[in-house]
C-alpha cells in the first residue's frame, strides 16, 4: 500500500474510504463512483477506455446520458484526488500510480510472502461486500470474478494462520482465525477443518462437531454434496470421547485449561518434528524439563494435533517400579494403541507372536504357533507394518524410569525406522538422578539418529503476563504486571505452581504481602518437601483440592495413598465408590492435570503435589484405609 496515496479504501469487507486519514465525501461513497474508483484502481496500468468504462456502469442509459453520467464521476473522483491523478484523454481513462492504496494489493505482497498473519489481518470479509449494481450485468460479473478470487485466497490465508497459531500453542486465536474462514465460506471444508482442529485443541469438542454439522447441512443445501475424506476422518477422530483411560473432551464440571503460555518456540519445535516424520524422516525427540515446567503438557499438546492428523498413537507413562520390569515400556505402548494400530496384520507372524507375552490381546487375535524373534526385532517388524498404513506417534514420559531392555532397543529401532513415518518422543525429568540412563541415546543425536533434544525453562516475565490476563482479564497493564512480579518471587516461573496460584488468585485467593521469595536459583520440585515450598503455593493447592466434587477428592486422596500407579478398579475398592464416581472424578483429575493416564492407571502429574496432600488433606487415618480397603 503507498504511502503517498492520500486516498486508502478498504475493500476486503464492507468498503471504506478514507481521505487523509479521515471518512471520504459521500459523493465518493455513491455506489457507482466508488464502484468505477475501485474498478480503475484493479485494471492493467490502472487505465480503461471511456466505451468500456460506460458499457460497464452506465449500459442501460443511452450514450449521451451514460457519458454525461461518466464524466460526472470523473469530476468527483479529480475534486477529491487530484486532476493528476486522474489524466484522460478522447480515448482513455487513467487513475495515477499514488491516486488510491486498496487493502487488497497489500493483502496480495503479503500472502506472497508467506506473511499470513500480516495478510490474515486485512481479511475483513468478502471483496466490496455489500456492494451491487443493479443493470450494471458486465460490472456485476467482474465483482463476482473477484469475490471468488480474493475469498479463496483469504480463506487460504486465515487457515494458514491459524495453522502458525496452532503450532505457537495458541488454540483460542487459532479458533478466532479459523472461524473467520468459515465465515467467508460456510461450504469451504479446509476452513471447517481449521476450525474443528483448532476448537478440539482448546478443549471445545462441542463447538468442532457444531462445526462439522453446520459444514455438512452447507454442502447439502447448497451443492448438493457431502463432506470429503479427510473432513470425515478427522469427523471420526473429534467423536472419540477417550481413547484407553485417556479423556479428550472437557467433562462437565471441569474448569478451562491454562493456555500454553511461553512454549511457543518449543511447541514449533516439536510440530516441526512431527512434520518431517510424517514425511518419511523417522525422528527421535527428548523432551526435558523440570517437574512443573510443563513437560507432559507439551508432550500432550503433540499428541493432541498428531490424533488428529490420523496416526496411530501410543502413550504411556513410566514410574520407577518399571525399571524392574523387562519390557514394561514396551508392554505400557503396545496397551496404549500401538497393538490396535491399522496395518498390524503386514507384520510377520513370528513378530506378532513374539509380543503376545506383552500383549494379550494381539496374542487373541494372531495366534501363531512358535517363539517368534527376540523381542527388540519383533517390535522394529509391527513399527514398521504399523506405520506402512499411516504415520505412528510412540511417547514415553518420564523415559528416565524406563526398563534396561527397552532402553537397550532403542537407538537400533531409531535407526530401523529413520526413513519411515515414526516419531519416538521420550520425556525426561531434569534433576533426577535416572535422567543420565539415555545419556547415550541424546549423544547420538545429529549423528547417526535425526531429531533434536528439546529443553524447557522456567516462565519469563512476558509469558506470566499472558498468564494473568488469561487469569485475569480484568487487570489493567499495571495491574497484571505487579502480580506477574509477584508471582515470579512466589513460585520462582515454574508454570505448575503459578497457573495454580493465578486461579486461586482468580477465585478470591489472598497473597500474603510478607511472603519470601521461593526458590533458591538452584533449588527444583525434585528436591523440594512440601515444608521447602512457599505458604502461597501449598495454600493454593489445598485451595484447589476443596474445589474439587467430594468424589473426586475422595479419588485423588485415594491415588496420593495408594502406588505410584493406580488403576480404576484399585481406586474404586479403596473408596467404596461405585466405578461410575470414579470413572467421572477421573474424569475430572485428568482434565484437570492432576492425574495423567495411560492405559495401566493413573499416576500425579507432579510428584510434589502429591506429598502435600498427604501432608495436609489426607490424614495418616485415611490413607491407611484406602490401602487396607484396596485389598479387600
Amino acid at each position: 500500500m503507498s504511502s503517498l496515496a492520500r486516498v486508502h479504501c478498504r475493500v476486503l469487507g464492507p468498503a471504506r474510504v478514507t481521505v487523509d486519514g479521515v471518512d471520504a465525501p459521500p459523493e465518493l461513497l455513491w455506489r457507482k463512483h466508488l464502484a468505477l474508483l475501485v474498478y480503475l484502481a484493479r485494471s492493467p496500468r490502472r487505465s480503461r477506455t471511456r466505451e468500456h468504462l460506460v458499457g460497464l456502469l452506465w449500459s442501460e442509459r443511452d450514450e449521451r446520458q451514460a457519458r454525461h453520467s461518466l464524466s460526472e464521476a470523473l469530476r468527483v473522483l479529480r475534486r477529491i484526488l487530484g486532476d493528476d491523478q486522474v489524466p484522460a484523454d478522447s480515448d482513455q481513462i487513467r487513475l495515477g500510480a499514488t491516486a488510491i492504496a486498496l487493502d487488497c494489493d497489500q493483502f496480495a505482497e503479503r500472502y506472497a510472502q508467506n506473511d499470513w498473519p500480516g495478510a490474515a489481518a486485512l481479511v475483513e470479509g468478502d471483496f466490496l461486500e455489500g456492494l451491487s449494481i443493479a443493470g450494471a450485468s458486465e460490472f456485476e460479473s467482474w465483482l463476482g470474478a473477484e469475490r471468488v478470487r480474493w475469498r479463496a485466497q483469504g480463506i487460504d490465508a486465515l487457515v494458514r494462520h491459524a495453522a502458525g497459531l496452532l503450532t505457537q500453542g495458541d488454540a483460542t486465536a487459532a479458533v478466532t482465525a479459523a472461524l473467520r474462514a468459515v465465515t467467508l465460506d460456510p461450504t469451504s471444508e479446509p476452513a471447517a477443518r481449521a476450525a474443528m482442529r483448532a476448537l478440539a485443541l482448546a478443549g471445545d469438542r462441542a463447538g468442532a462437531l457444531r462445526v462439522a454439522d453446520d459444514l455438512a447441512r452447507a454442502l447439502r443445501e447448497q451443492l448438493g454434496t457431502a463432506p470429503g475424506p479427510d473432513t470425515a476422518r478427522l469427523l471420526d477422530r473429534l467423536r472419540e470421547a477417550r481413547v484407553g483411560r485417556r479423556v479428550l473432551a472437557a467433562p462437565q464440571a471441569a474448569r478451562p485449561r491454562p493456555p500454553l503460555c511461553g512454549r511457543g518456540a518449543e511447541l514449533a519445535a516439536l510440530a516441526a518434528a512431527w512434520e518431517r516424520a510424517r514425511s518419511g524422516r523417522g525422528q527421535l525427540l527428548l523432551v526435558e524439563g523440570e517437574p512443573g515446567e510443563g513437560k507432559t503438557r507439551l508432550i500432550d499438546e503433540l499428541v493432541a494435533r498428531a490424533r488428529l492428523d490420523d496416526a496411530t498413537v501410543a502413550v504411556a507413562r513410566a514410574v520407577a517400579a518399571d525399571q524392574e520390569k523387562s519390557w514394561s515400556a514396551v508392554a505400557g505402548l503396545l496397551s496404549a494403541g500401538l497393538a490396535e494400530a491399522p496395518g498390524l496384520a503386514g507384520a510377520p507372524p513370528g513378530s506378532l507372536a513374539a509380543l503376545g507375552f506383552l500383549a494379550p490381546d494381539l496374542a487373541a487375535r494372531f495366534r501363531v504357533a512358535g517363539s517368534g524373534p527376540p523381542v527388540a526385532e519383533a517390535l522394529r517388524d509391527v513399527l514398521v507394518a504399523a506405520a506402512a498404513e499411516r504415520p505412528v506417534l510412540l511417547a514415553l514420559d518420564d523415559a528416565h524410569w524406563i526398563d534396561a531392555a527397552t532402553l537397550e532397543s532403542l537407538p537400533a529401532l531409531a535407526r530401523d525406522t529413520a526413513r519411515r513415518p515414526v516419531l519416538l518422543l521420550f520425556g525426561l525429568a531434569r534433576g533426577s538422578p535416572e535422567r543420565g540412563r539415555l545419556d547415550d541415546l541424546r549423544a547420538r543425536l545429529g549423528r547417526d539418529l535425526e531429531g533434536e533434544v528439546v529443553r524447557l525453562g522456567r516462565l519469563d516475565s512476558a509469558a506470566l503476563e499472558a498468564l494473568v490476563a488469561w487469569a485475569l482479564p480484568r487487570y489493567d497493564a499495571a495491574e497484571a504486571a505487579r502480580l506477574a512480579r509477584r508471582v515470579e518471587r512466589d513460585t520462582a516461573g515454574i508454570p505448575l505452581l503459578a497457573a495454580a496460584l493465578l486461579e486461586a488468585v482468580a477465585g478470591g485467593y489472598k497473597l500474603a504481602p510478607d511472603a519470601a521469595a521461593w526458590p533458591s536459583p538452584k533449588r527444583t520440585l525434585v528436591d523440594s518437601l512440601p515444608n521447602d515450598l512457599p505458604p502461597a503455593a501449598v495454600g493454593v493447592i489445598c485451595q484447589r483440592f476443596r474445589q474439587l466434587t467430594p468424589a473426586a477428592q475422595q479419588v485423588l486422596s485415594a491415588a496420593a495413598a495408594l502406588e505410584e500407579r493406580a488403576d480404576a478398579g484399585q481406586l474404586a475398592r479403596a473408596t467404596r465408590l461405585d466405578r461410575v464416581a470414579v470413572e467421572q472424578g477421573l474424569d475430572l483429575l485428568e482434565w484437570e492435570r492432576w492425574l495423567v493416564a495411560d492405559a495401566r492407571g493413573y499416576v500425579f502429574a507432579a510428584p510434589i503435589v502429591r506429598s502435600v496432600l498427604l501432608q495436609e488433606m489426607v490424614t495418616p487415618g485415611q490413607a491407611k484405609r484406602y490401602r487396607e480397603n484396596r485389598s479387600t
